[in-house]
């Protein structure tokens, strides 16, 4: 990879006009007509590459390539890395290093995506993603030299990235030790994401663009068990910001964006808040004059959001999504409190749902998938096993890292502790298993 960076350069700007294509083009394009297909419709293919294809086969690649996605193709980190190259070159300020910045833009993207029909309308999609793009650009050209600090820091999936790539069994490797003792002087390598390469022990931030590849001969793409990473993480290295991302956005949060739409619990809510202001006469929230940026509003497809859809859907996914992870947050808190080991923490506890997590999101992200597949007569008989094979994959694996995290069978508080933990992950089986069957 790092002999023929030009070829991977050529393979980045190739993916960057196709993907300014796609998202430009079909906001401009009249709606389809009815026997309009996939194959024969620019807004139809552009809505099902990127979120019948792109979105979750991305969350997929993370978990098995780790972040090659963002080092080798994602877009918009080829144009933050080219506006700093020729931007101002500013110090990176205090605030954009937040760690909370990773939670907070994935619920604030996912949440108001879900506001605007970001899966089901191009003009939609280009607000979203288009923004996205702007605000990387817009910070490569005033912060760093040739990096990506918009990735690093504030692009909302960096966050789940970080998690998923924990449990890849596809890695850069540094040996520490070698790379100390290597005397020969080289130029220095330019790490895009800004990380110290000699000090690197996680695949959560590197972006795997092998342009440090055989460096000081201490570095090389390699393999590793998936769970190695989890099982020998030192308690000084955990971090609550991941924890609290993955309980409660990757989880909790996504898990509610997901179903609210096909959620009797939402129905029952309007139902019930529009009965109350119309015995009222409590008619403004039922008004439907939200602009199509704030609000989903397409008259001619007769799909328009009231002002009270809108504040039902945050209610929804916010409330929803904020019981399941603090519900989730407890059982995790609650095994780490029985073990009563120091270094298990319910941080690093939390980590063994990370297998589950991941399975939910893609699970999540391939309804969208399933959704245009049927609209083309496509027999899906298949489907339901293929969820219950993959439930039931990242369940097994989560019971796993589970099972040796707390080290189960050497003391009655271990014992006591992974079975504690084993609650969190049923109630995610739970949630999964009544949305998907």
């Amino acid at each position: 990879m790092r002999r023929h960076q030009r070829f991977i350069m050529g393979v980045q700007w190739t993916i960057v006009l196709v993907y300014l294509s796609l998202l430009i083009y079909p906001a401009l394009m009249p709606s389809p007509a009815q026997d309009a297909h996939i194959y024969n419709n620019l807004r139809l293919f552009a809505q099902f590459l990127f979120w019948g294809v792109w979105w979750p086969f991305v969350m997929l690649s993370v978990m098995l390539l780790g972040r090659a996605w963002c080092g080798v193709f994602c877009p918009d980190g080829t144009l933050t890395e080219l506006a700093s190259r020729h931007g101002l070159g500013r110090s990176i300020p205090r605030w954009i290093r937040w760690s909370g910045w990773p939670f907070v833009a994935f619920v604030s993207t996912t949440v108001y995506g879900q506001l605007v029909s970001v899966y089901e309308y191009p003009q939609a999609a280009l607000l979203v993603l288009g923004g996205s793009s702007l605000g990387a650009v817009a910070v490569g050209l005033v912060y760093g030299r040739a990096s990506r600090v918009w990735c690093r820091y504030l692009c909302p999936a960096n966050g789940v990235f970080q998690l998923l790539a924990k449990v890849s069994p596809l890695y850069f490797e540094v040996d520490q030790l070698r790379w100390k003792q290597a005397r020969e002087r080289a130029p220095a390598v330019n790490c895009a994401p800004l990380i110290g390469i000699g000090h690197m022990r996680s695949a959560s931030e590197c972006h795997a663009c092998g342009r440090c590849a055989g460096e000081r001969g201490a570095v090389k793409l390699a393999l590793r068990s998936p769970a190695r990473e989890i099982l020998s993480n030192q308690p000084r290295k955990l971090r609550t910001d991941e924890a609290v991302t993955l309980i409660f956005g990757v989880i909790g949060i996504a898990s509610a964006a997901f179903m609210w739409s096909a959620s009797a619990r939402y129905v029952r809510m309007k139902t019930l808040l529009a009965d109350w202001l119309i015995a009222r006469d409590g008619y403004a929230l039922l008004q439907d004059n939200a602009p199509w940026w704030l609000l989903t509003h397409y008259p001619a497809a007769n799909d328009v959001f009231t002002w009270l859809d809108g504040l039902c859907i945050v209610v929804f996914i916010l409330g929803g999504g904020g019981a399941l992870g603090l519900a989730i947050w407890c059982g995790v808190w609650l095994a780490s409190r029985i073990a009563r080991d120091p270094a298990l923490s319910w941080q690093r506890l939390s980590l063994f749902l990370i297998p589950i997590g991941g399975v939910g999101v893609f699970l999540g992200l391939s309804m969208l998938t399933l959704g245009h597949l049927r609209a083309e007569g496509v027999s899906l008989l298949w489907v339901p096993a293929v969820r219950a094979l993959l439930l039931a994959s990242g369940a097994g694996f989560s019971a796993y890292l589970l099972l040796r995290l707390t080290a189960c069978g050497r003391s009655w508080r271990a014992t006591s502790a992974a079975l504690v933990g084993l609650l969190p992950l049923a109630l995610v089986l739970k949630v999964w298993a009544g949305a998907l069957f």
